[in-house]
């Protein structure tokens, strides 16, 4: 059966666990200097609607570092949903690759080119989930504070595809989740529905007023407050999110030895403040460099049954952290 990436929503919690193990194990080995081939010869298909740097860079360096290659797709070059049809182009694509990435504007995209592909399909951005950058999120959490379990993580911002992906990472591994927005930016009533339905029992905190919030957080998370699509709502945002900036006094309420991250790009003075951002409690550069790690997991794990390490076990039997 193939392994796709489409939304946190399909992933267990034993699933996220030994994802995370398997990004511990393969991080671990590079920084021994100790570079596996895990997939050599596989080649990863790329398909970008959206502008990215990270995403592309890391994805690519991962791809490579594993032993395979990748080929990149402009959207306008395929013209998904409008030249050909999602079906037409995900079966003809699984003839050349052997894993496809995809960036888009639609969840609908991702779940629909997963429906058809033969081979997996991984989510690296649509409207409504992130979850490449919530996981990788995590392994930064992981690594800075050395827990999970306990760990309360506050979103300052709306309750975007960001925001989604990184409370449903939370739930999964055992972390408390806290959205801090103004009233209008909540989450999505849909998004609320599934979220009960598949973690009954596990609360989805939202609190307005941030201060109240923020207060004994261990992680402090914020994210730009206008998106890539939401140009026209510039001035709108801007208003309704002033009291929302994660500045020093803001960041002082947090616990003593709280984290910052954010997943850039950020606008210094707008939702973060630079003495935040660039303070000696800020982890946005490790954080930016555990998405190359986490993907490098995410592919082997979503391939583990037609590759091997090139010992005869799958990467994931050698996973031995606990997580």
């Amino acid at each position: 059966m193939i392994r796709h990436f489409v939304d946190l929503f399909d992933l267990t919690p034993q699933a996220a666990r030994e994802l995370l193990q398997l990004a511990i194990v393969i991080k671990r080995e590079e920084q021994e200097g100790n570079r596996r081939l895990y997939l050599p010869g596989q080649m990863l298909g790329l398909l970008f609607e959206k502008p990215s740097l990270r995403t592309r860079v890391s994805f690519e360096a991962a791809m490579a570092q594993l032993g395979g290659s990748s080929i990149f797709l402009r959207g306008e070059e395929v013209g998904l949903g409008k030249r050909e049809t999602i079906a037409d182009f995900a079966r003809v694509i699984s003839q050349y690759v052997d894993v496809l990435t995809v960036r888009t504007f639609a969840q609908s995209n991702v779940e629909e080119l997963a429906r058809y592909a033969t081979v997996p399909v991984i989510n690296a951005l649509s409207d409504s989930a992130h979850p490449c950058q919530a996981m990788a999120d995590i392994l930064t959490i992981h690594e800075a504070l050395g827990e999970l379990d306990g760990i309360r993580l506050v979103f300052v911002g709306d309750g975007n595809n960001v925001a989604r992906s990184l409370a449903l990472a939370c739930a999964l591994l055992g972390l408390e989740f806290v959205l801090t927005c103004p009233p209008d930016y909540d989450f999505p009533a849909e998004f609320r529905d599934q979220y009960t339905r598949t973690f009954p029992g596990v609360p989805l905190n939202v609190e307005h007023d941030p201060s109240k919030a923020v207060r004994d957080a261990h992680v402090v998370y914020t994210d730009i407050w206008t998106s890539m699509g939401q140009e026209a709502e510039s001035a709108k945002r801007l208003e309704a999110f002033r009291a929302y900036q994660v500045n020093a006094a803001m960041f002082r309420l947090a616990s003593p030895d709280a984290i910052f991250l954010h997943c850039l790009p950020a606008h210094r003075e707008e939702e973060v403040t630079a003495d935040v951002i660039d303070g000696p409690r800020s982890l946005i550069i490790p954080q930016a460099a555990n998405r190359l790690h986490f993907q490098k997991a995410l592919l082997v794990w979503l391939m583990q049954d037609k590759t091997n390490d090139g010992q005869g076990q799958p990467a994931q039997a050698r996973a031995r952290t606990t997580v």
